[in-house]
């Protein structure tokens, strides 16, 4: 079976998780083993890109952002392209998840739960009224009409 992205992709990733940032590492201690009760992947392929961190479940990506993330028009396009495949995404500055990662983890987490809530209330109000029949019957259910011999 072929893996994801195919080799070279693979590879990329693995090379990134072996050359982690600290800020990467540090959000890596507060994400794996699902501590915020969700299971996260690092250094995710997700054709043509490869992702910090992802959990699939929730169809979330968060990105530790330091100076090789100066080119905005190009994380805009990324992120578009990402939002478009129906991923959510969250970024956070190297320097924030260093000085503050429990705030960091927080606001995942709260991304989290408000994810949580709303297939909730989906799954509460069940599917979709079914319409009545059009008068006098009609509609798959209809009876046939008798006539009389």
């Amino acid at each position: 079976m072929p893996m994801r992205g195919g080799s070279g992709m693979t590879s990329r990733a693995r090379r990134l998780r072996t050359d982690a940032t600290d800020a990467e590492k540090a959000l890596w201690q507060g994400l794996r083993y699902r501590q915020l009760g969700v299971h996260f992947r690092r250094q995710y392929p997700i054709p043509p890109y490869v992702a910090d961190f992802v959990c699939i479940e929730a169809r979330l990506i968060v990105e530790a952002d330091g100076g090789q993330h100066g080119r905005a028009g190009a994380d805009l396009l990324r992120d578009q392209k990402l939002t478009d495949a129906g991923w959510r995404m969250l970024r956070f500055w190297n320097n924030d998840i260093l000085q503050n990662r429990e705030g960091v983890l927080q606001v995942i987490a709260e991304t989290l739960a408000a994810r949580s809530l709303q297939e909730q209330a989906m799954y509460q109000e069940g599917p979709p009224p079914q319409q009545p029949p059009p008068p006098g019957g009609g509609g798959a259910r209809a009876r046939k009409k008798t006539h009389p011999h």
